[in-house]
């Protein structure tokens, strides 16, 4: 006997659900991790891995995330001006005093697939310096982890 199951899609009609996480001491990897689970919908009884389910975080206090251990002087983030020899390094403390939105936007950016939906899970991501953003208005969820 041969037992046949059907693929689970979920509606097309889906609802959009915000949630705001505070970054405020929070450890940079564990962050992204959850995070990027909340935008691919794991937490969700009726996750489908091939659809992006309809979850939007904005993290807020991008500034307070902290990493472990001397990463703050050793972790590195790579990028190239497009000519030869063009190769530039930042330090994760540089990097902090430039831009922390993007600290938190590339650790989530490897955490979510590397193809087309990842690239439109990533748009569901808004990363805020402060306490301050300018969701109000989707009655965001606030989320603790």
């Amino acid at each position: 006997m041969v037992l046949k199951t059907k693929t689970f899609f979920p509606k097309s009609d889906k609802q959009i659900k915000w949630y705001v996480v505070d970054a405020d001491g929070q450890v940079l990897g564990r962050l992204a991790s959850q995070i990027a689970q909340v935008l691919r919908g794991k937490h969700d009884p009726g996750f489908t891995p091939h659809a992006d389910l309809g979850y939007r975080v904005a993290v807020i206090n991008a500034e307070k995330v902290v990493v472990t251990g001397n990463k703050a002087e050793q972790k590195t983030y790579f990028r190239h001006s497009g000519y030869p020899g063009g190769d530039r390094y930042r330090t994760f403390n540089e990097q902090m005093e430039r831009s922390p939105e993007f600290i938190i936007t590339t650790a989530v950016k490897g955490m979510v697939p590397k193809n087309s939906l990842g690239a439109k899970l990533m748009k569901g991501l808004k990363v805020y310096t402060g306490p301050n953003h300018p969701h109000q208005a989707q009655e965001p969820e606030v989320l603790t982890f």
